[in-house]
């Protein structure tokens, strides 16, 4: 488990504010530059975990708080887990989210027509994921609450997310990074969707970023380390080149 983020010399937060009311973990943590009456741009935080773990308040936090010297307003969310909630509802909770930050947007000082989400690993799959199906309904649970919001974004970072589960074995092999067992019935992968992910091909559609990519998409950022050895780096290269052909190379990095 990642240590703790260091939140120590942040002036104003607000800890443990639930965005949704389905699961204890649909809470929030909200932190604001020491300086100003904003409005804020804002950072969303999506933490990884392999979909089973991780925490708003560890290490994972750190890059993401920078943007306070900024100007940045920083919001970092918990969704529910797979060990406690299979697919869609990692995804209803972060679109509750983004629609709770805009919804609460004057309360707390955020810009509501800035909003960047940024994550990595499953956190990035989740911020793609999230960048990708603005309006897409069939992602999102408008009985948790602010419906009359709209959970499009207005740029994402995508740090090493996952987007293709099935492609993620072979991808290691390819590379020789890692150990390919994605497609096993334990794995991450196939735990947060409910079955074997070899078994339920439309399925791992519907968790694909991929999937969505519309012309109206916000701009993406996405980094990758070539020596990955759990998400395989072509992830990103292939999901870039899908996104560049749609949205052009302006908007894609």
């Amino acid at each position: 488990q990642p240590k703790p983020a260091d939140l120590s010399t942040i002036k104003r937060k607000w800890l443990d504010i639930p965005y949704a009311n389905v699961a204890p973990d649909e809470k929030l943590d909200i932190y604001l530059p020491d300086e100003g009456d904003g409005p804020f741009p804002v950072i969303i935080s999506i933490h990884g975990g392999a979909l089973m773990f991780g925490d708003k308040a560890d290490g994972q936090l750190n890059p993401m708080l920078t943007g306070l010297k900024k100007g940045y307003a920083v919001v970092s969310v918990n969704y529910r887990m797979s060990g406690e909630a299979l697919f869609p509802a990692n995804i209803n909770d972060i679109k509750a989210a983004i629609r709770w930050v805009k919804a609460n947007a004057t309360e707390y000082k955020f810009n509501q027509k800035r909003i960047a989400l940024w994550g990595g690993s499953a956190g990035g799959n989740l911020a793609a994921l999230a960048g990708t199906s603005g309006e897409v309904k069939e992602l999102e649970d408008m009985s948790m609450g602010n419906a009359t919001q709209s959970s499009r974004v207005m740029a994402v970072v995508d740090w090493f997310g996952p987007t293709n589960f099935l492609l993620m074995d072979e991808q290691l092999k390819e590379t020789g990074n890692g150990k390919p067992d994605h497609s096993e019935a334990n794995s991450p992968e196939s735990k947060v969707l409910g079955q074997k992910i070899t078994e339920i091909p439309g399925k791992v559609k519907m968790a694909n970023p991929e999937t969505y990519i519309t012309s109206d998409d916000p701009p993406f950022l996405i980094e990758h380390g070539t020596k990955d050895q759990i998400v395989p780096t072509q992830h990103s290269v292939i999901f870039y080149g899908k996104l560049e052909k749609v949205l052009g190379k302006q908007k894609v990095t």
